[in-house]
């Protein structure tokens, strides 16, 4: 599951979209609407992707943390990604988008867990990228919920685990599924600079960019800004340069 060290288009983003609500507390205008004006710039960033490469993108839509914001704001978007996967399905399959969530469940409202499982199944076969919306996310949470059910196997499966048997721990994936590949490339939006408790396992050797500007401003130009930055680093993975570069070549 381990990148090359010279390749020159990150297979995997993942993108952590923050500033919504600073947006557009700076327009005056309620955090609601920043959360709106994000959803467009999902469908830009999406739209962006494939033509710039990336084969899988993974969008921090709502964090576990998140459940501690006001109740008028959570409720609004939980309306906001009902509305979203409702009016962006029929989108997906004309684009060849596989859509699918990452995280629990069974703390989402009833009528969001239907529409993502058939979105989900409408999207299934989609090829050209597969999107990855990450709701109620924590990456603590997933790796303690790989670690319970590691701990109800038999010993000997236990022993034999590897990185990649794990990551399907993980994820949650079944044995024939295609597991996403590693993240290559972490996009942050609005000036922070942390992970937030996002993909810990799966970006250990992701490349980090941070950007000032607010995600409801992202457009194709900055995924391609974003991009353009990760081909300029050089990806070693603990070698030395030469020797990563010796690597390459032998790929």
């Amino acid at each position: 599951m381990q990148s090359t060290c010279c390749q020159s288009v990150p297979r995997h983003v993942a993108i952590i979209m923050d500033g919504n609500g600073r947006w557009a507390q700076r327009r005056g205008e309620p955090r609601s609407q920043g959360h709106q004006a994000g959803a467009t710039a999902v469908r830009r960033t999406v739209e962006a992707a494939p033509n710039l490469g990336i084969r899988t993108l993974t969008m921090f839509a709502f964090a576990a943390a998140n459940w501690q914001r006001p109740t008028d704001e959570v409720d609004a978007l939980m309306k906001l990604l009902n509305e979203y996967l409702l009016t962006e399905t029929v989108t997906c399959l004309d684009r060849g988008v596989k859509l699918s969530l990452v995280g629990r469940r069974d703390r989402l409202p009833e009528s969001l867990q239907q529409i993502a499982s058939a979105a989900e199944r409408a999207t299934r076969h989609g090829t050209t990228l597969h999107l990855r919306l990450a709701i109620d996310y924590s990456s603590r949470e997933a790796i303690l919920a790989a670690a319970r059910r590691l701990a109800m196997t038999d010993v000997a499966e236990v022993d034999a685990l590897n990185a990649e048997q794990f990551a399907r721990l993980l994820s949650g994936e079944t044995a024939d599924a295609e597991p996403a590949p590693d993240v290559d490339l972490v996009i942050r939006t609005g000036g922070e600079q942390r992970l937030s408790d996002f993909l810990l396992w799966e970006s250990a050797q992701a490349e980090l960019y941070f950007t000032n500007r607010m995600w409801p401003e992202f457009d194709a130009a900055d995924l391609g800004a974003a991009v353009a930055a990760f081909n300029q680093r050089e990806r070693r993975f603990g070698r030395v340069p030469t020797a990563a570069s010796a690597w390459s070549g032998a790929e």
